[in-house]
């Protein structure tokens, strides 16, 4: 069964006081620096942390709870707490009606006397994780603090002795496919998402190395196996034409070349003006390189469940911009695209292949908002 992310809510995190937004098969976020974009981009790395079981560590790389929470006015009685939720299943499009599962995590400071906890450490407060069918709701996880209860292979609600730390969440803990399958689906699907946002061009970066002759079929976040990925699709795929049509779309007259691996995968591009000369991929510009780094996130033999792009459109030319909005509308029809973007002219550019509404983010009063989002959709939706 595919699970596509169908709704995401974020609260207290950084600039987004309280936000329900749906999550399309190809979402487009516009809008200048500092309004918060890659909040949301971040939100959904942190509930993959949490199926991972690193969400308090990545919390904690952020600079803390301190850096991590909504900076602006609270009630003096709330208690401050990040909460992020997502909603999966199949996509309105495909299935209209109420999202298959549901997973919510919130995370507050400890409370004094707290075991098994640092003093200004990530606290796992409480976790949800919930199957529905219809107007009927099945509980699969309810974690309060060190108490949890999850429902087994049977249906049987059952108490857990997991010993969790206060940072781990239970989903990432509860790894046992056999005893707690739904569950299982849960974690599998946010850990297959993938996130694209730094793809280093300098002279070190891993897009330039050679990569292991291993057979990739997805691109690395990092992209350090780009030149096994561009091989795989050459070589045991056999069948480069949308790899190669991008490229002729971006720089026309331009070729990948691709040598079968031996021990190790490499690629170069010959060009126009020098067809007999390869240049390698040390050789190659840095807005050369980003968008192959790019056409290897999209094209890859295979592509994950959810990918996440944020500023795509670093180190690139203008005229690169119109072949990458292609690039992404193309991809959209394989798997679950989301980018995050200050380029307007990449936003038209999907918005004309991909036939979908880029949404502009700003900020309103220090919080960030969405143009057109009104009790957790989109205006023209409700219309």
């Amino acid at each position: 069964m595919s699970l596509f992310a169908r709704g995401l809510a974020i609260e207290n995190y950084r600039s987004v006081r309280r936000l329900r937004l749906p999550v399309e098969r190809l979402s487009v976020f516009l809008g200048a620096n500092g309004v918060g974009k890659t909040n949301l981009y971040r939100a959904l790395q942190l509930l993959q942390g949490a199926a991972a079981g690193t969400l308090g560590a990545d919390l904690a790389g952020e600079g803390g709870l301190g850096s991590a929470f909504w900076a602006g006015p609270t009630r003096r009685t709330e208690d401050r707490r990040i909460r992020l939720e997502v909603d999966l299943g199949p996509l309105p499009a495909d299935a209209p009606g109420p999202s298959a599962y549901s997973y919510a995590v919130e995370v507050g400071y400890p409370q004094k006397g707290t075991a098994a906890a640092f003093r200004q450490e990530p606290q796992i407060k409480e976790e949800t994780a919930v199957f529905r069918h219809g107007r009927r709701e099945i509980k699969l996880l309810e974690r309060r603090g060190p108490q949890l209860v999850a429902r087994d292979e049977a249906g049987r609600r059952v108490d857990v002795d997991a010993d969790l730390m206060a940072s781990e969440t239970a989903l990432g803990r509860l790894a046992d496919p056999s005893r707690f399958p739904d569950l299982q689906l849960i974690r599998q699907t946010l850990l297959d998402w993938r996130f694209y946002h730094d793809l280093r061009t300098d002279a070190g970066s891993p897009l330039r190395q050679p990569a292991l002759a291993v057979a990739s079929p997805t691109l690395a976040s990092d992209g350090a196996n780009l030149a096994a990925v561009f091989a795989t699709l050459a070589h045991i795929r056999e069948d480069t034409a949308a790899l190669d049509d991008a490229i002729a779309h971006a720089f026309p007259g331009a070729r990948l070349v691709t040598p079968e691996p031996e021990r190790a995968a490499t690629f170069g591009m010959t060009f126009p003006d020098f067809p007999q000369r390869v240049f390698e991929a040390s050789e190659l510009s840095d807005g050369t390189l980003r968008f192959l780094g790019l056409a290897g996130a999209l094209l890859a033999y295979r592509l994950p469940a959810f990918v996440a792009l944020n500023e795509p459109e670093a180190s690139l030319h203008p005229d690169l911009l119109a072949p990458l909005g292609r690039l992404i509308a193309q991809a959209a029809e394989r798997t679950q695209v989301w980018v995050v973007t200050h380029s307007e002219p990449l936003a038209a550019a999907i918005e004309a292949h991909g036939a979908v509404r880029p949404r502009t983010v700003r900020k309103e009063a220090g919080a960030t908002t969405i143009a057109g989002l009104k009790f957790g959709a989109f205006e023209e939706e409700e219309d």
